[in-house]
């Protein structure tokens, strides 16, 4: 993913979601309306969860250090597990609580009857053009994939948990309209609980959903077998390898991929050959995929007639020394 294009999708969900929480506090305070009350919650949290995606890529900016040789780039995956715990528990419990209070002691909306529907009205415009921006921000990167398999496989954060909150805010304001308009037709306070309670159920669910795909992000993913595929024939598509005894890749954050492998070489080479053919490789792997930067290989002497016999490949051969190079 682009970080321009999902810093843009990140600014537009602030932008809305800021006027629409002070839209729907002041409708609250005219009314007293649980599910404005609860969605005036729910855009305040999404903002603060915005304000922390734009901080967590700025973080992530900085440069390695001893202590964190690999950089910070992880960072952003942090910032967009804050993110989920915040929209769980600022977003999704409060509702549920401010539901079950109401449901407890409901009370018809007496005054100003028009201003809930009317910000509710509004907020839905206001969401579905940040909605829209992500979706466009997205689809620029999304390759043909589905949505479910964008969001679970998309190894930047922004757009998913962008795209996530707004759906989640358009959803939840249907259910606030049809909280807030039952309310106002049957004068029973409850409907109005239900339509909260709902809002806090979805936000739950959204928060749980975005917690499980950071975390996998958090403890480390590969890549994809796309690019799994390129690394491979990037490195076997010269002379110098005979073939891939074994490797690891692992995203040290959105835009930086380590490609860690073995590889059999030729028992005749010299170490100053061996050295010239890993910069070689080493070049291909970066013109076939990008994002990775960080690039280890390990040459070994690989015979295929001890591997026939049962030996590990990853045995040097008795004659052969192993000659280890890493990135330059």
């Amino acid at each position: 993913m682009s970080a321009s294009g999902g810093t843009r999708a990140v600014v537009a969900a602030l932008l809305a979601n800021l006027g629409i929480a002070v839209t729907k506090f002041v409708a609250y305070l005219l009314t007293g309306s649980s599910s404005m009350l609860a969605e005036s919650i729910h855009s305040v949290a999404d903002s603060g969860n915005q304000g922390l995606l734009l901080l967590g890529g700025v973080r992530a900016r900085r440069a390695a250090t001893p202590q964190h040789p690999f950089g910070y780039g992880r960072e952003r995956y942090v910032y967009a597990f804050i993110v989920s715990i915040v929209l769980f528990s600022l977003g999704g419990l409060f509702a549920l609580y401010e539901a079950y209070h109401k449901w407890s002691h409901p009370e018809p909306i007496t005054a100003w009857h028009w201003v809930p529907v009317v910000v509710l009205v509004v907020a839905i415009g206001l969401e579905s053009a940040s909605f829209r921006t992500a979706v466009r921000e997205s689809n620029r990167v999304r390759n043909g994939q589905t949505w479910v398999r964008f969001v679970r496989r998309a190894k930047a954060p922004e757009l998913p948990v962008v795209l996530l909150e707004d759906f989640g805010a358009l959803v939840g304001l249907v259910l606030a309209l049809f909280g807030v308009g039952l309310t106002l037709v049957t004068g029973d306070g409850r409907w109005d609980a239900a339509g909260t309670a709902m809002i806090g159920l979805l936000l739950v669910v959204i928060a749980a959903v975005l917690a499980i795909e950071t975390k996998s992000l958090l403890l480390g993913e590969g890549a994809e077998k796309q690019d799994v595929a390129a690394i491979e024939a990037a490195v076997t598509a010269g002379p110098e390898v005979e073939r891939i005894i074994h490797m690891k890749t692992l995203y040290l954050g959105p835009d930086e991929l380590m490609v860690a492998a073995k590889i059999g070489v030729s028992h005749c080479e010299s170490a100053e050959e061996v050295a010239r053919g890993i910069n070689a490789v080493e070049m291909r792997i970066r013109a076939a995929v990008p994002v990775a930067r960080v690039i280890y290989l390990e040459p070994d002497i690989y015979d295929p007639a001890r591997a026939r016999r049962g030996a590990s490949p990853g045995t040097p051969a008795p004659t052969g020394d192993v000659v280890e190079n890493a990135e330059h």
